[in-house]
C-alpha cells in the first residue's frame, strides 16, 4: 500500500513509521526534509509540500497526524491561531488534492482529539455526545469537518479522537515524570476530573485497523476503556514509581501559570470508546497500570 503520512516525525508518527516501514511505502509530507531523514532515516519519501502534486491519485491511504502541540504553551492569541491553522490548513490541502484526482486514496485517517467533547464531568462519553462548546470543542470540530469533506463513494474518512497518549518517545508523561521521580507528583486541582487515556502502542494497533477494515468509518474515540479520575492516574503513577503521593497542585497555581490553557487539566472527559469496541478492536493495554508498566519499563523513561 502506498501512504501519504503527515506529522511523521511526531510522537505518534515516528512511532507509526517503525510499524508501517516493513509493510508499506510511505511518503511523509513535512516542510523540514532533513528533520524526516535525522528522525527518520535517509531512505524516506520526505515531501516538502503538496505543491507539485496535481492530485493524491498514487496514494491509497492518507494519514494525517500533523498539528501544533495544544497543551505546550499558554494560548495567546497567536499560539490559539497556530494550532488551529497548524490542523485546519493541511487538512484543507489534503482534502482539496484528493477531490482534484479522479483515482483518490481509499482511506484517510485523521487526527482529532477528546477534546472535541468539552467538559463533560463524570458523564460516560461515547461518539455520539453532545459537546460543551470552547476552543478545544472549535479546534477538534472544524478539523473534523474538513476532514469528513474527503469522504465519497471511492474514499472512506475515519476521524480518531485521541486522549492522553502515554508512550516512552514523548508527550504528557514524559513531562509529569520529573516531578513524580523528586516525589513532589499529586493531583492537580480538585482531582477528581477524569482522564482518558491510551497507550501508544494501542494509537499505533488502531490506526492500522482502521486502514484495514474497509467497513470502518466516521468517528472513533481512541481512548483506553478504563478512563481514571486524575487523582487515580496520579495515584498509580506515583505506586509504580514507588514514590509518595502527597503533593496537590492548586487549580489557582494553574490558571496562573498557563491561563485558559489550564482548563484543558482542570476539567475532563470519560470518554469510552465504544465504536472501536464494536468493530472489534482489542486493547493491548485496557487498564492504566499494565500501559504504565511498560511504559516506564522502557529505555528512554
Amino acid at each position: 500500500m502506498k501512504i501519504l503520512l503527515t506529522g511523521g516525525t511526531g510522537f505518534i508518527g515516528s512511532r507509526l513509521m517503525s510499524h508501517l516501514r516493513p509493510h508499506h511505502q510511505v511518503s511523509v509530507l513535512s516542510r523540514s526534509p532533513n528533520k524526516v531523514y535525522q528522525r527518520l532515516g535517509h531512505d524516506i519519501d520526505a515531501l516538502p509540500s503538496l505543491d507539485d502534486l496535481p492530485d493524491l491519485d498514487q496514494f491509497d491511504a492518507v494519514i494525517n497526524l500533523a498539528g501544533e502541540p495544544i497543551a505546550d504553551k499558554r494560548w495567546s492569541p497567536s499560539q490559539k491561531t497556530r494550532i488551529c491553522h497548524s490542523r485546519w490548513r493541511i487538512t484543507e490541502q489534503l482534502v482539496e488534492k484528493i477531490k482534484a484526482g479522479s483515482n483518490p486514496p481509499a482511506v484517510v485517517i485523521s487526527g482529532s482529539a477528546v477534546g472535541f467533547y468539552g467538559r463533560q464531568g463524570d458523564t460516560l462519553v461515547d461518539e455520539d455526545t453532545h459537546p460543551h462548546p470552547e476552543f478545544s470543542h472549535e479546534v477538534c470540530s472544524r478539523w473534523e469537518e474538513l476532514a469528513q469533506q474527503a469522504e465519497t463513494e471511492h474514499t472512506r474518512v475515519c476521524r480518531i479522537r485521541l486522549g492522553v497518549v502515554l508512550g516512552a518517545e514523548g508527550g504528557a508523561l514524559v513531562k509529569m515524570l520529573p516531578s513524580y521521580r523528586f516525589g513532589l507528583g499529586g493531583p492537580i486541582g480538585s482531582g477528581k476530573q477524569y482522564m482518558s487515556w491510551i497507550h501508544i502502542e494501542d494509537v499505533v494497533n488502531l490506526i492500522l485497523f482502521l486502514l484495514e477494515h474497509e467497513e470502518c468509518n466516521g468517528a472513533y474515540n481512541a481512548t483506553a476503556p478504563e478512563p481514571v479520575t486524575n487523582a487515580q492516574f496520579s495515584k498509580t503513577l506515583a505506586g509504580n514509581l514507588g514514590k509518595p503521593h502527597f503533593a496537590r497542585v492548586p487549580a489557582w497555581t494553574m490558571k496562573l501559570l498557563f491561563g485558559e490553557m489550564a482548563d484543558l487539566l482542570l476539567t475532563g472527559q470519560r470518554v469510552m470508546p465504544v465504536r472501536l469496541q464494536q468493530a472489534g478492536f482489542h486493547f493491548r493495554y485496557p487498564t492504566l497500570d499494565k500501559a504504565l508498566k511498560e511504559t516506564l519499563s522502557a529505555p528512554r523513561l
